[in-house]
C-alpha cells in the first residue's frame, strides 16, 4: 500500500483541503469575505508541505473541488452534470499547482518551497483564463480580492498579480508561524508590491465629465431568454427610459433587451430608440440580438447619436461555451438536451470601442467582463470610459451578478477607467477608476442608476504590459525555487 495512505485515511490531507477550498470559495462574491481568500490558501500551503507529489494532487483535487462546487453552484441551475463535470476540470488545475509546488523531503526544501505554490497558482489560472473553450474565470481568486487591498494590485499586473499576492499572503503567514525568514520575504513582497501599485499610473486625470444614466428595466429573474417575452422585455427599457429627465450625455441599455426576428436596419425598434436618443439629446447604447439564418445570431452592441442616427455597431467576441454557442454541437447533441441553446452565436471581429458624441466607449458584452484582455484590446483602441451591457436574468441567486460587479470592479482598476455596468433585472453598477462602486442597483427592480463619469486617456502599466510579465516571472520563481531544492536534496560527497 502506498506511503501516504494512512495519513490519507485518517483525513489529514484530505480535511484540511477541502476546508482550504471552502475558505477561498467564501471570499468570492456573493459571499465576499476577502480575508478568506489568503486564509485558504495559506491553509492548503501549511497541507502540502512535505507530501509526495502524488499526495499533493489528491490535496488540489480536494480544495479545488470544494472551492468551484461552491462558486460555480450557479450551473446547477441549467445542467447539474455539466456543473459537477466543470468543479473537476478546474479542481485539476489546483491539482497540479499543488503537485508542481517543490515541498518536498527535507526541512529546508519544505519551507523554501512553499513560495512556489502562488507561482503554480498563477500560472494554472493563466491557463485556465484561456482553456479549455476560450477559459472560464468565474470564481477565480481575484474575484473574491476585488473589494479589497490587493485589488489595487491589478493596475500593475491584472488579475494573475492579485491571485499571485493572495496566496503569497497565506503563504506568509504559515512561514511567519514557523518563524521561518521566508515568511517576513513573502509578507514584505506582498506589503511592498501593494503599496507600489496604489501609487502606480491609474489612467491619469479626466479630460471629460459625462452626466451618465444606466436603465434597468426590472422583470421576473430566473427565466431564461426562450421564456421571455422580447416585446415585454423592450418596453420595459423604453417605459424606465421616458423617466430619464433632460438633460444627459450618454444612456445606456443592457444586453439583448433589442431580440429581433430580423434585421435591425429598418425595425420598429430602431425607430424606437432613434427617437428616444433625439428626445434626450444624448448617445444612446444598448444591446441587440438579431437572427444570422436558422442555425446562428448575433450578438451586438449599437450606438445611436443625440440626432438619432445610428453610429457604430460591435459584435461580442468571447461567447459563453453552452450558453451562447455549443462547442461539438454534433457530439454534445447526442448525449445532452439542446432545447436552450438552438442557436450558436457567432463571433465577432474587429476593435470593441464605440466612437461617439460621448467620447470612444469600450465595450465588454456581458461574459465579456470576466476577460481581462477584453478591456485591454479597447484601451488599445483609445476607449475613454468602459460600458457593460450584461443581461443576467436568467440566473436565480445573486452569485453571477455580484460576481459580475466584482469582475468590473477588477476592470476599472486594471485600465484605470470609470466602468458603466447595465443589466436588466440588475446589479447596474457605476465603478470609478480606483475600483469603487459610485452607485448600484436593485436586482429585479426597475430603475434608473444616475451618475456623473470621468472620461480619461492615460494608461495603466498592466494595460500596456499584460499578463507576460507576471506569467514569466512566476514561470522563474518555480523553476528556480525547483532547482534550489534539486540542489538541496543531493547528498554531499
Amino acid at each position: 500500500m502506498p506511503a501516504f495512505a494512512p495519513r490519507f485515511r485518517r483525513g489529514r490531507v484530505l480535511v484540511p483541503s477541502l476546508l482550504a477550498g471552502v475558505l477561498v470559495a467564501l471570499s468570492v462574491p456573493p459571499w465576499g469575505a476577502w480575508p478568506l481568500g489568503p486564509a485558504g490558501l495559506g491553509l492548503l500551503a501549511w497541507r502540502l508541505t512535505g507530501l509526495p507529489a502524488r499526495t499533493r494532487v489528491v490535496a488540489g483535487l480536494a480544495a479545488g473541488f470544494a472551492w468551484y462546487m461552491a462558486t460555480l453552484a450557479w450551473m446547477a441551475q441549467f445542467n447539474l452534470a455539466g456543473g459537477f463535470l466543470a468543479a473537476v476540470v478546474e479542481a485539476g488545475f489546483v491539482a497540479l499547482a499543488c503537485a508542481a509546488t517543490p515541498v518536498g523531503p527535507g526541512p529546508r526544501v519544505r519551507t523554501a518551497g512553499l513560495l512556489g505554490l502562488p507561482a503554480a497558482l498563477v500560472l494554472a489560472e493563466g491557463l485556465v483564463a484561456r482553456w479549455p473553450f476560450g477559459g472560464e474565470p468565474l470564481g477565480d481568486v481575484a474575484l473574491g480580492q476585488s473589494a479589497g487591498p490587493l485589488a489595487q494590485a491589478a493596475r500593475v499586473g491584472g488579475p494573475l498579480l492579485v491571485n499571485g499576492l493572495a496566496a503569497t499572503a497565506g503563504v506568509a503567514v504559515v512561514q511567519l508561524g514557523r518563524r521561518r525568514l521566508s515568511g517576513l520575504v513573502a509578507a514584505g513582497a506582498v506589503v511592498g508590491l501593494t503599496l507600489a501599485a496604489v501609487a502606480a499610473p491609474d489612467g491619469g486625470g479626466s479630460v471629460r465629465s459625462l452626466s451618465v444614466a444606466g436603465v434597468q428595466g426590472g422583470g421576473h429573474r430566473g427565466l431564461h431568454r426562450l421564456e421571455r417575452d422580447p416585446g415585454v422585455v423592450f418596453r420595459a427599457q423604453v417605459d424606465a427610459t421616458d423617466t430619464i429627465p433632460r438633460p444627459v450625455d450618454l444612456v445606456v441599455w443592457p444586453e439583448n433587451v433589442i431580440d429581433l426576428d430580423g434585421p435591425l436596419d429598418g425595425s420598429p425598434e430602431a425607430g424606437v430608440v432613434a427617437g428616444l436618443a433625439r428626445r434626450l439629446g444624448a448617445t444612446l447604447v444598448a444591446g441587440v440580438t438579431e437572427p444570422a439564418g436558422d442555425t446562428h445570431f448575433h450578438n451586438a452592441v449599437v450606438a445611436w447619436g443625440p440626432d438619432g442616427t445610428l453610429l457604430a455597431r460591435y459584435e461580442k467576441v468571447r461567447r459563453v461555451p453552452f450558453g451562447e454557442y455549443v462547442p461539438l454541437r454534433s457530439l454534445v447533441r447526442r448525449v445532452v438536451h439542446l432545447e436552450l441553446v438552438p442557436r450558436d452565436a457567432l463571433p465577432g471581429h474587429g476593435p470593441n470601442v464605440l466612437p461617439t458624441p460621448a467620447g470612444r466607449l469600450g465595450v465588454l458584452i456581458s461574459y465579456e467582463v470576466f476577460f481581462a484582455d477584453r478591456d485591454r484590446a479597447a484601451l488599445g483602441h483609445g476607449a475613454q470610459l468602459s460600458l457593460v451591457p450584461t443581461n443576467a436574468a436568467s440566473f436565480t441567486t445573486t452569485q453571477v451578478p455580484t460576481q459580475e460587479v466584482a469582475a468590473a470592479r477588477l476592470r476599472a482598476i486594471e485600465g484605470g477607467r470609470d466602468v458603466v455596468q447595465v443589466a436588466p433585472t440588475g446589479y447596474s453598477v457605476l465603478v470609478d477608476h480606483r475600483g469603487r462602486t459610485r452607485g448600484r442597483s436593485t436586482l429585479g427592480r426597475g430603475q434608473v442608476v444616475y451618475g456623473t463619469v470621468q472620461l480619461r486617456r492615460g494608461r495603466t502599466l498592466y494595460s500596456r504590459a499584460g499578463d507576460l510579465p507576471v506569467l514569466g516571472l512566476a514561470a522563474l520563481v518555480l523553476c528556480g525555487l525547483a532547482l534550489a531544492g534539486a540542489g538541496l536534496r543531493r547528498p554531499s560527497r
